[in-house]
């Protein structure tokens, strides 16, 4: 309970592919995830985020449970896939990645 009023809370989000990218636009979270027009997101008041090199993103706030569903949110749409690893996902996570083809035997 103390950490949650001195330092508060963050969580760190990155963005993993060829032209995804986010920027903060007044109280709108604006980002390019590979779709034909950009995704623009309201952060609740109480909330704050930082972009930093246009694909990491960090959110903070003293609520614990509003950061972790307004993460959610965010990832939701485009969460890591195992293939070629593209997605949003979080600063520590680890995403296993599956093998390709091995190609036709002889």
């Amino acid at each position: 309970m103390v950490v949650r009023v001195s330092k508060g809370f963050e969580k760190k989000l990155q963005l993993v592919g060829v032209g995804y990218r986010a920027t903060v636009e007044g109280n709108d979270l604006v980002w390019n995830l590979g779709f034909s027009h950009p995704v623009r997101m309201t952060i609740p008041s109480g909330l704050k985020v930082k972009v930093e090199d246009n694909n990491r993103i960090t959110v903070s706030g003293f609520d614990k449970s509003d950061i972790g569903q307004f993460v959610a949110s965010i990832r939701r749409w485009r969460p890591p896939e195992p293939h070629k690893g593209k997605g949003i996902k979080y600063a520590d996570e680890v995403v296993r990645r599956k093998e390709g083809k091995a190609g036709k035997k002889k």
